[in-house]
């Protein structure tokens, strides 16, 4: 098994290869031709772990000068050339590029840690050889990367202090809140991770029980995860993060199934040095995809830009722009806000009156979609995930609406759902679901989130709070919108023991809402 493995791993890595460098010679990718021609090189990362990277130089570059260094780890699951188009350009205009393998995947040696502590280290050790074996400045020194590349350079920086400027593409701050949000396993999203890792690299026995009790739904271990994820999260270093000080760029997607935005903005408002929050349409790593093959994209051409100011000292404009940068899922343009509290003027309060009660254990036909499928259908044509509202069936689905609203209604931000649970078993699941209602009781999925509980006396009321996941969506004039609330998504592992029953009630001292943050209009 293990030949067998490796084998695919070697044509799979040859496949891939060739796709990105072959899109370089039809054009998709500019022709290197400024630079000097790319080199492979073995580097020794932490322990002597052998990790397989590229290198790229300026063309003339004759060590009679120094050129700021860019490191960008690669993305999970992805070989050392997924960046060659992207480091082309930025070795084009003048910046040493070295990419590497993150251990334990593809070719280059050691096991997979998720970004534990040896590939913190293996981050410092890249940057040691450039600085030995390539003309790069060490007073200029940035990292970037997608993904995976996204949370080691976070993590990274806070314990690098040579690292003066970071691009966090499609990453993560925190490991739990993207996979474990509510307390639920992201299912999908973890067998995602899982199944590439599998596939493409070699997990270290942590990494397989970690899967393992994720999947198992293990509450005895369920601290030991929370910390195992905490050591691997950006906002477990944010104090060291801002001590050192560096310029810190993150873009994200609002239909992330990885990692969802609320995390990165959360870790963004913690930041006290430069810094810059994009947020698009998409799910994860789809905004940056066709930048990977060289074409025209927002997130590589600010990424570019961050670092031409923060390593060159180019006076391009992107520090005086607004630093929060949104582009909504249902236009075109962007919009600028001076931080992210400042997105949402207002909110706007939909009851949710009465007493209901829904049993468990079958989906309502309200979910959040498949991962990654959705968003990108959300990004490419406006077709989020859509469920007729009048047809859910209540037995299995708490449904809730507002009026028709005779303006356009600009939701920007997180919406927040407080309501009074009695559940009929000590522990349970629901799903929330923000629905835009059209005339013909037709709903498009504006947001959801999940929400799990255990030790709970059965019959016995409590508050719930829970923040679904951000976005910016322009509900038209004449719709409405929609709260629902059912116990069964794919996307999420559910713990509703059988014959189960939530009751939702809104008390006159406690009344129970959904509060709908909206722009300015």
């Amino acid at each position: 098994m293990g030949t067998h493995r490796k084998a695919l791993r070697t044509t799979a890595v040859g496949a891939v290869s060739a796709t990105l460098i072959a899109g370089s010679a039809l054009g998709l990718a500019p022709a290197a031709q400024a630079t000097d021609a790319i080199r492979f090189v073995d580097i020794a990362g932490d322990g002597g772990t052998v990790l397989k990277a590229n290198v790229l130089t300026p063309a003339g570059a004759d060590g009679t000068r120094r050129y700021p260094l860019l490191v960008l780890p690669t993305s999970w699951g992805l070989p050392q050339v997924e960046y060659l188009a992207q480091a082309q350009k930025l070795a084009d205009s003048g910046y040493i590029v070295v990419s590497y393998n993150v251990r334990g995947f593809w070719q280059s040696d050691g096991e997979i840690e998720v970004a534990g502590p040896p590939d913190i280290a293996d981050a410092s050790k890249v940057i040691d050889w450039a600085l030995a074996n390539t003309p790069a400045d060490s007073a200029h020194i940035g990292m970037a990367g997608v993904s995976y590349g996204a949370g080691i350079s976070l993590i990274a920086a806070a314990h690098d202090k040579r690292i003066k400027a970071v691009a966090a593409l499609s990453g993560w701050a925190d490991l739990i809140d993207s996979i474990y949000s509510g307390r639920t396993q992201h299912v999908q999203a973890g067998a995602v991770l899982d199944g590439a890792s599998l596939v493409t690299g070699r997990q270290s026995p942590e990494v397989r029980q970690i899967f393992d009790n994720f999947y198992a739904s293990n509450l005895s271990k369920e601290q030991e995860m929370i910390d195992w994820g905490k050591k691997r999260s950006a906002a477990t270093y944010v104090d060291q993060l801002n001590k050192n000080g560096p310029a810190v760029m993150m873009a994200n997607a609002w239909g992330d199934t990885v990692f969802a935005p609320n995390q990165y903005a959360d870790f963004y408002e913690k930041l006290t040095g430069p810094k810059r929050l994009e947020l698009r349409p998409g799910d994860h790593a789809t905004a940056e995809l066709t930048g990977l093959f060289g074409l025209p994209n927002d997130v590589w051409t600010d990424t570019e830009r961050w670092f031409d100011h923060y390593l060159k000292g180019e006076d391009n404009g992107i520090n005086r722009e607004e630093p929060v940068q949104l582009k909504p899922r249902t236009t075109g343009g962007y919009e600028g806000y001076p931080d992210w509290k400042s997105i949402a003027a207002t909110d706007r309060k939909i009851a949710l009156a009465g007493t209901t009660t829904i049993h468990t254990n079958v989906d309502s036909g309200a979910d959040g979609g498949i991962v990654f499928l959705s968003s990108i259908l959300d990004q490419i044509a406006q077709l989020p995930p859509m469920a007729s509202i009048p047809l859910l069936p209540r037995r299995w689905a708490a449904v809730w609406q507002s009026e028709k609203y005779a303006a356009a209604q600009q939701i920007r931000g997180t919406a927040q759902l407080h309501t009074t649970l009695t559940p009929t078993k000590e522990s349970g699941t629901l799903v929330a679901y923000l629905y835009d209602v059209g005339p013909l009781g037709l709903g498009k999925l504006v947001s959801n989130a999940p929400y799990t509980f255990h030790g709970r006396e059965p019959g016995k009321p409590f508050g719930l709070d829970l923040d679904l996941f951000s976005t910016a969506y322009d509900v038209p004039a004449g719709h409405r919108l929609a709260l629902v609330v059912d116990t069964v998504d794919p996307l999420y592992i559910e713990h509703n023991p059988s014959g189960a029953q939530l009751t939702f009630s809104s008390p006159a001292d406690d009344p129970s809402y959904v509060s709908i943050p909206l722009r300015k209009q």
